[in-house]
C-alpha cells in the first residue's frame, strides 16, 4: 500500500528526535532538564481527579462524545472565553471540543489547505504547529 504523499514530505516528529537524545543523554549519566512537551511535573490536584474518577463511573460516559463534543462542555468553553477575554461565542456554531490546540489548529490548517496555498506559521512555534504534525 503506498503512503499518502503529503506524509512522505513530512519532516520526522522533533519530540521522537529529542526524546532519543534526552535517553542517550541520560544512559551516558548526564542530568537533563526535560523541557520538551510541556508535561506536567506534579501530581493532578485531587478534586480533578476525584471528578474523573465519578464521571468514569457512571455507564453513560463510556460512549464516545458527539463529534463537536458534549453541549454542555462547549457551553462551557464559551464562558469561559466571556469571563477572560469578554468574547461572546455561540456553542452551537462557535465552539468545539478537541484533544488540545497543539492538535487542533495544525489538523484544522491541514484540513482546509489546499496545495499551492502558501500559510502564515507564527515563530516561535511548537513543532507540531510548523510541521502540521
Amino acid at each position: 500500500m503506498e503512503e499518502f504523499s503529503r506524509i512522505q514530505r513530512l519532516p520526522p516528529y522533533v519530540f521522537s528526535i529529542t526524546d532519543a537524545m534526552k535517553k542517550a543523554a541520560r544512559q551516558r549519566g548526564e542530568d537533563i532538564i526535560d523541557f520538551g512537551m510541556g508535561n506536567p511535573d506534579g501530581a493532578t490536584p485531587k478534586h480533578i481527579v476525584d471528578k474523573l474518577v465519578e464521571a468514569a463511573l457512571k455507564p453513560p460516559t463510556h460512549r464516545y462524545s458527539v463529534s463537536r463534543g458534549i453541549p454542555r462542555l462547549r457551553k462551557a468553553i464559551c464562558n469561559w472565553y466571556k469571563t477572560r477575554y469578554n468574547v461572546d461565542l455561540d456553542p452551537e456554531t462557535e465552539a468545539i471540543v478537541t484533544i488540545g490546540r497543539r492538535r487542533a489548529l495544525p489538523t484544522c490548517a491541514w484540513r482546509f489547505w489546499i496545495r499551492g496555498t502558501r500559510c502564515w506559521c507564527r515563530t516561535p512555534a511548537t513543532p507540531s504547529t510548523s510541521t502540521g504534525r
